[in-house]
Protein backbone atom coordinates (compact mmCIF):
# COMPACT_ATOMS: atom_id res chain seq x y z
CA UNK A 1 0.00 0.00 0.00
CA UNK A 2 2.87 2.38 0.82
CA UNK A 3 4.42 1.75 -2.58
CA UNK A 4 1.13 2.58 -4.29
CA UNK A 5 0.82 5.88 -2.40
CA UNK A 6 4.45 6.76 -3.15
CA UNK A 7 3.82 6.20 -6.82
CA UNK A 8 0.26 7.59 -7.13
CA UNK A 9 0.73 10.90 -5.30
CA UNK A 10 3.46 12.31 -7.61
CA UNK A 11 1.65 11.03 -10.72
CA UNK A 12 -1.57 12.78 -9.64
CA UNK A 13 0.33 16.00 -8.87
CA UNK A 14 2.01 16.00 -12.29
CA UNK A 15 -1.32 15.29 -13.99
CA UNK A 16 -3.07 18.14 -12.20
CA UNK A 17 -0.30 20.66 -12.80
CA UNK A 18 0.21 19.79 -16.46
CA UNK A 19 -3.37 20.72 -17.34
CA UNK A 20 -3.21 24.23 -15.85
CA UNK A 21 -1.70 25.96 -18.92
CA UNK A 22 -4.46 24.56 -21.13
CA UNK A 23 -7.18 25.87 -18.84
CA UNK A 24 -5.52 29.28 -18.54
CA UNK A 25 -5.24 29.55 -22.33
CA UNK A 26 -8.90 28.63 -22.78
CA UNK A 27 -9.97 31.21 -20.19
CA UNK A 28 -7.96 33.96 -21.89
CA UNK A 29 -9.55 33.16 -25.27
CA UNK A 30 -13.02 33.09 -23.71
CA UNK A 31 -12.59 36.44 -21.94
CA UNK A 32 -11.33 38.08 -25.13
CA UNK A 33 -14.37 36.80 -27.01
CA UNK A 34 -16.78 38.09 -24.35
CA UNK A 35 -15.26 41.54 -24.37
CA UNK A 36 -15.85 41.96 -28.11
CA UNK A 37 -19.63 41.78 -28.12
CA UNK A 38 -20.28 43.90 -25.05
CA UNK A 39 -17.81 46.70 -25.78
CA UNK A 40 -19.64 49.72 -27.17
CA UNK A 41 -18.47 50.89 -30.58
CA UNK A 42 -16.67 54.19 -30.89
CA UNK A 43 -18.97 57.17 -30.97
CA UNK A 44 -20.49 59.80 -28.79
CA UNK A 45 -20.93 59.25 -25.08
CA UNK A 46 -24.70 59.06 -25.54
CA UNK A 47 -24.36 56.38 -28.23
CA UNK A 48 -22.04 54.31 -26.05
CA UNK A 49 -24.48 54.63 -23.14
CA UNK A 50 -27.28 53.51 -25.47
CA UNK A 51 -25.32 50.39 -26.40
CA UNK A 52 -24.70 49.50 -22.74
CA UNK A 53 -28.35 50.21 -21.87
CA UNK A 54 -29.45 47.96 -24.74
CA UNK A 55 -27.36 45.09 -23.40
CA UNK A 56 -28.78 45.55 -19.93
CA UNK A 57 -32.36 45.81 -21.23
CA UNK A 58 -31.97 42.56 -23.19
CA UNK A 59 -30.65 40.77 -20.12
CA UNK A 60 -33.50 42.08 -17.99
CA UNK A 61 -36.13 41.19 -20.61
CA UNK A 62 -34.81 37.65 -20.86
CA UNK A 63 -34.68 37.26 -17.06
CA UNK A 64 -38.23 38.59 -16.68
CA UNK A 65 -39.42 36.43 -19.62
CA UNK A 66 -40.69 39.49 -21.48
CA UNK A 67 -40.91 39.61 -25.28
CA UNK A 68 -37.51 40.14 -26.87
CA UNK A 69 -38.01 43.44 -28.70
CA UNK A 70 -35.84 46.51 -28.21
CA UNK A 71 -38.50 48.92 -29.45
CA UNK A 72 -40.86 48.24 -26.53
CA UNK A 73 -38.21 48.97 -23.91
CA UNK A 74 -38.79 52.02 -21.75
CA UNK A 75 -35.33 53.42 -22.50
CA UNK A 76 -35.90 53.09 -26.25
CA UNK A 77 -39.27 54.82 -26.11
CA UNK A 78 -38.09 57.48 -23.63
CA UNK A 79 -34.31 57.88 -24.10
CA UNK A 80 -32.45 59.71 -21.33
CA UNK A 81 -30.90 62.14 -23.86
CA UNK A 82 -32.30 65.19 -25.58
CA UNK A 83 -32.25 66.63 -29.06
CA UNK A 84 -30.30 65.15 -31.93
CA UNK A 85 -28.59 62.59 -29.68
CA UNK A 86 -31.87 60.63 -29.39
CA UNK A 87 -31.46 58.97 -32.79
CA UNK A 88 -27.86 57.95 -32.08
CA UNK A 89 -28.90 56.64 -28.65
CA UNK A 90 -31.78 54.60 -30.10
CA UNK A 91 -29.63 53.16 -32.90
CA UNK A 92 -26.92 52.13 -30.43
CA UNK A 93 -29.54 50.82 -28.00
CA UNK A 94 -30.89 48.51 -30.70
CA UNK A 95 -27.38 47.37 -31.63
CA UNK A 96 -26.53 46.57 -28.02
CA UNK A 97 -29.84 44.81 -27.49
CA UNK A 98 -29.37 42.67 -30.60
CA UNK A 99 -25.76 41.87 -29.65
CA UNK A 100 -26.88 40.65 -26.22
CA UNK A 101 -29.68 38.56 -27.71
CA UNK A 102 -27.34 37.01 -30.28
CA UNK A 103 -24.70 36.34 -27.62
CA UNK A 104 -27.29 34.66 -25.42
CA UNK A 105 -28.33 32.40 -28.28
CA UNK A 106 -24.74 31.37 -29.06
CA UNK A 107 -23.30 31.29 -25.54
CA UNK A 108 -23.96 32.11 -21.93
CA UNK A 109 -24.20 35.60 -20.53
Amino acid sequence: MKNLIRFAAPVMAVALLSGAPFFAHAQMQNSAATQDWNTPPAGTEQAQQGYRDGIEAAQLDRAAKRPIDPKVSHLYVHPPVKGAARDAYRTSFEAGYQAAVQHTQTGAM
